[in-house]
């Protein structure tokens, strides 16, 4: 049968306006958007996804604070750095390079900040995010490499647990959807920040011994001469760095300017200063790291008098005091100097820490594991240092 012709035109009317209406069947899960906005320390906006599963950490501080996060079980891929073998520089090794040793090589490692990650097998793995401690450009370039999210969560130390590590911290935390564990790593930093703060804070300075820290490792492994300003564990305690004189010109600049643009702190904390500078700070307390001992040593044996002339020297007063930074500073390492510092330069306030013990408790909070012993084993260890011995 034949339907007349302004039927045949009301029907297709109809079935044009019933197409292009709104549907109203959706689910309001169908609504929900599928990523999120983050903005990363660059201030640079990056579209994550909503729930991210797997990841990537690359370059200083990344793999370490999900190993402090306890997401570690999320990563597909690890650096070089973390492959080769176990290694104490980075507190994080202990408890998981057995984990971590499974997984495909993604990059170099270390903490330049720059991209040397391997952008083919990135590409093979097809992480939801990478987080990287890149500087921006570095960050643009990987993002445009493999075309996949990059969140920068670079971090330098300025001070002791700084307000820097905190919001990083948050950050990292927010992009894989972790933040009840952040929380509860951070109010623990909180109550040893509070402990350390209340045993010195009322000390006068005239009180308080001079103390250096010298041969620290800080891009690389230095002399006696290479120092710290602001260094953690003697800003915890409110110790008398003498190098602090430098303090201003080192970070003053580079600090401000972070500050300014809400963005993070790249500065020059280490530095290398005269050494008759340290003659005429003569200091009454002297900490080297352990691993640059060789280094000290040599120079002492090429110049024994100088180092002889050094009041604490002469006294004994000379401590290891292990390096925690390696591609970012190691948190855990960062406390147990600062409470081994307090026991060697104010014993009455600190009589009743046992080094040992403390430490344990705080790799246990911050990495789920003690292994004080292992870290000691492995060079980064605590007592006097009788130099060219």
């Amino acid at each position: 049968m034949r339907i007349p012709l302004p039927l045949l035109l009301a029907a297709a009317i109809s079935f044009s306006l019933t197409a292009c209406a709104p549907s109203t069947s959706f689910s309001s899960s169908s609504q929900t958007p599928s990523t999120r906005t983050v903005v990363d320390v660059w201030n640079r906006e990056v579209e994550v996804p909503e729930q991210v599963d797997t990841i990537l950490c690359l370059g200083s501080m990344a793999p370490r604070f999900a190993a402090y996060l306890d997401v570690v079980d999320r990563m597909v891929g690890a650096e070089d750095s973390d492959l080769v073998q176990m290694s104490v520089r980075y507190d994080y090794s202990p408890v998981y390079y057995d984990q971590l040793k499974q997984l495909p090589s993604v990059g170099a490692g270390g903490g330049s900040g720059e991209n040397n990650a391997y952008p083919e097998e990135i590409i093979k793995l097809q992480p939801d995010v990478i987080l990287a401690g890149f500087n921006q450009d570095a960050a643009d370039e990987l993002q445009r490499q493999t075309g996949i999210p990059v969140v920068s969560v670079r971090y330098r130390t300025q001070g002791f647990l700084d307000e820097g590590f905190y919001r990083t911290l948050r950050l990292f935390a927010e992009v894989v959807g972790a933040e009840d564990r952040c929380e509860e790593i951070l109010t623990y930093l909180d109550a040893c920040k509070a402990d350390l703060d209340d045993r010195t804070k009322d000390i006068p300075d005239s009180e308080k011994q001079k103390a250096y820290t010298g041969a620290v490792t800080f891009n690389g492994r230095h002399g006696f001469a290479f120092t710290y300003v602001n260094f953690p564990p003697f800003t915890a305690i409110h110790a008398n760095n003498v190098a602090d004189e430098f303090l201003q010109e080192q970070t003053g600049q580079a600090a401000s300017e972070a500050a300014q643009a809400g963005t993070a702190y790249v500065g020059n904390d280490g530095f290398e200063v005269d050494l008759e500078q340290i003659l005429l700070w003569d200091p009454d307390v002297i900490f080297l790291d352990p691993g640059n001992l060789d280094l000290v040593n040599e120079e002492y044996a090429n110049n024994p008098r100088y180092f002889q002339s050094l009041r604490a020297v002469q006294e004994g007063n000379v401590y290891t005091m292990p390096s925690s930074n390696a591609a970012g500073p190691n948190i855990t390492y960062l406390l147990i100097n600062a409470y081994y510092a307090g026991t060697v330069l104010f014993p009455e306030q600190f009589q009743d820490i046992q080094l040992e013990e403390k430490a344990g408790e705080i790799m246990e909070q911050l990495l789920g594991r003690d292994f004080f012993s292992e870290m000691e084993a492995g060079g980064l260890y605590y007592g006097t240092v009788t130099l060219g011995g």
